[in-house]
């Protein structure tokens, strides 16, 4: 079991939820592929890219749940990134945990690890 993560605006999960799939956030769509973390990269991709965002969760995602289409890729550091190319299903996501602001405005994760 493989569990990875995206953080991401509640309005937009919102939206998923309605519409029954995740297409993107603007730097997926831009990117032509949707962004996900393992438990362990998440925090340092929550304050790179996250940092000052208010309203933020993080869905937990099984990765083999979306088989070919999810892909392990070089990002930062040379560290693989799962990256998911198509749509993620709302029904794929196991929990939506909620990512408070810190003290020092970084997102504050509670991920499985």
């Amino acid at each position: 079991m493989t569990l990875i993560y995206k953080i991401l605006p509640r309005a937009e999960w919102e939206a998923a939820m309605q519409a029954g799939r995740f297409t993107g956030s603007a730097v997926d769509l831009a990117d032509g592929y949707i962004h996900f973390s393992t438990a362990a990269q998440a925090p340092e991709t929550a304050a790179r890219h996250f940092a000052g965002k208010v309203g933020l969760v993080v869905l937990e995602i099984e990765g083999d749940d979306l088989g070919e289409a999810l892909r392990w890729e070089p990002s930062r550091g040379g560290d693989l990134f799962p990256h998911l190319y198509g749509e993620l299903p709302a029904a794929c996501v196991r929990r939506v945990l909620p990512a408070p602001l810190g003290e020092d405005g970084v997102p504050r994760l509670r991920l499985a690890t």
